[in-house]
């Protein structure tokens, strides 16, 4: 998989790019800001931008310049990163686009797996968002109050199987590799899973994951 930095943070752009090519990824090459990112992804082709939210010259310029990279090359996907899980940050990497993008904290992908994990799941078209953003996104989102613990009582064994691999930021193919399941499989439980829960199919599928998430998330808390 190819794909392109633009961090302008040297020390954590220099550390990202080494566990890169340790992960066997082909960095494309590196930028430091808006303006010189979208050159480089002119002239250079990359399955994946990685984007740093709060990057020069604006305050939020990752946001900016992913809108306009979504724009120019909508092939390709986009991370983002932040050293802040912001609900807001989320709202606006939404209205960007539902596919093939995802907003990670720094400190949770400092590791071969989880970095390759997210990088191939953004690849395939998928929305990945951090768990502790999710939390704070679900309030904001039609249906927040659905999929309360009596929904997750009506889930079998399997279900909870499922929905827990979800709660660990799993793709439908990763939770069907974990369980020895096929992935339409995967895909029929979890279309079970969001209609226990009673999440409408009215909502967007990405917002009744991350609803499912939230419920089983609130009821480990309870629980603990």
């Amino acid at each position: 998989m190819r794909v392109a930095v633009v961090e302008d943070s040297a020390l954590f752009r220099e550390g990202l790019i080494m566990l890169l090519r340790a992960a066997g990824f082909d960095v494309v090459g590196w930028a430091t800001n808006g303006e010189d990112a979208l050159d480089l992804l002119d002239g250079a082709r990359a399955d994946v931008a990685i984007l740093d939210i709060r990057m020069s010259p604006e305050p939020e310029g990752g946001l900016a310049t992913a809108a306009t990279v979504r724009q120019r090359h909508p092939d390709v996907g986009v991370l983002l990163l932040s050293n802040y899980a912001e609900s807001h940050y989320l709202m606006r990497m939404l209205k960007i686009g539902t596919e093939r993008i995802g907003y990670r904290l720094k400190d949770r992908i400092v590791n071969v797996e989880a970095l390759g994990d997210t990088l191939r799941r953004v690849a395939e078209g998928e929305v990945v968002i951090e768990p502790e953003i999710a939390q704070q996104l679900v309030n904001q989102l039609p249906g927040a109050g659905a999929g309360d613990g009596d929904g997750l009582r009506r889930l079998t064994s399997r279900e909870m199987d499922v929905l827990r691999l979800m709660a660990e930021g799993r793709s439908n193919a990763g939770i069907a590799d974990a369980l020895f399941l096929s992935t339409k499989t995967v895909e029929k439980h979890a279309a079970s899973i969001f209609a226990k829960l009673g999440l409408s199919a009215d909502i967007a599928a990405y917002h009744r994951r991350v609803l499912a998430v939230i419920s089983y998330l609130r009821a480990r808390q309870i629980e603990g």
